[in-house]
Parts: structure tokens; C-alpha cells; sequence
């Protein structure tokens, strides 16, 4: 087995999601997830099929999303996994629960917009996903002036009252 560390290629507005499922319906039951949490919504989805003719399926309603999206997923190469690629204005937040409520979808790894690095294990079967590094390390704990910002924060961009 080797282990290998595969940095997703993503331009600093762009969340993504990563996670896995199994089953070819996967693609078309995520869109519809997505287009169902969001109206109008704009991303790229990628799906690394793990048996048969073992593609990357896809879809998406923008192609630079949908390309990123195909691009990444083929770098990471983990059968079963999916990659969903959001465009600017739409957050993990708006779509996770209907992603995760989609029956395929087994976990996810994450939802960020930070850079991230996927840890691969390949063996002479294929690869898999062992875990993800999402962003930077912790620089210290939060002092109450930390807290008034967080707060202030959601207030100001509607997720509390």
C-alpha cells in the first residue's frame, strides 16, 4: 500500500464537498439534490465510478464548475467518491442536508472552502480515501473579543438573529 496526499486544485471563492457513495445513480440524484436546495444554483459534480467501466461521471448546471469538478475527481482517482464543486454565493450550509439525505451517499469528508488536501491509500486495487486536512491549524483559542467578532459575524450575514 501506498499512501499519497492530493492537494484539490480550487480557485479561493469555490467551496466543494467531498464525500462518498455507491451507486452509478449517485450523479443524477445529487443534482437533483442540489437543484432541489438551491433555485438557479451553479456548481460542477464529479463521481469516480468504482466498477465497470470505471469513469468519472459528471454533471453540473457551469461548466468551469463542471470542469474543476472532473479534474479533481480524477487527481483523487478513490472509487465511489464524489466531488461537488458550488459557485459563489452558495455555501455547504444551503445544500449538506439535502446531499446527505440522498439514500447513495455514504459519508462526507468535507464541505469547505479552505484548501484541502485528500490522503489517499492505493493499493493494486484501487485507491481510497483515509481523511482530509481542511485548512490551516488552530493559531490559539478564541478570547472574548474572538467571540464578539464570530458573533457579529452571523448576525451580520443572516445565519442568527
Amino acid at each position: 500500500m501506498e499512501l499519497k496526499l492530493v492537494a484539490l486544485e480550487k480557485p479561493a471563492p469555490v467551496n466543494v464537498i467531498l464525500g462518498q457513495a455507491h451507486f452509478i445513480k449517485t450523479v443524477e440524484d445529487l443534482h437533483e439534490a442540489l437543484a432541489g436546495a438551491v433555485p438557479g444554483v451553479r456548481f460542477g459534480l464529479a463521481f469516480c465510478e468504482a466498477s465497470g467501466a470505471c469513469l468519472v461521471r459528471w454533471s453540473g448546471t457551469d461548466p468551469a464548475l463542471i470542469d474543476l469538478a472532473r479534474r479533481n475527481a480524477l487527481a483523487l482517482g478513490a472509487g465511489h467518491s464524489f466531488l461537488i464543486c458550488l459557485g459563489e454565493g452558495v455555501y455547504p450550509v444551503n445544500v449538506l442536508n439535502a446531499i446527505k439525505a440522498v439514500p447513495e451517499v455514504c459519508r462526507i469528508f468535507c464541505a469547505t472552502a479552505n484548501p484541502v488536501q485528500v490522503l489517499i491509500a492505493e493499493t493494486e486495487q484501487g485507491r481510497g480515501i483515509l481523511g482530509v486536512v481542511d485548512g490551516s491549524a488552530p493559531q490559539g483559542v478564541e478570547g472574548e473579543a474572538d467571540i464578539a467578532w464570530r458573533r457579529g459575524l452571523l448576525r451580520q450575514i443572516g445565519y442568527k438573529l
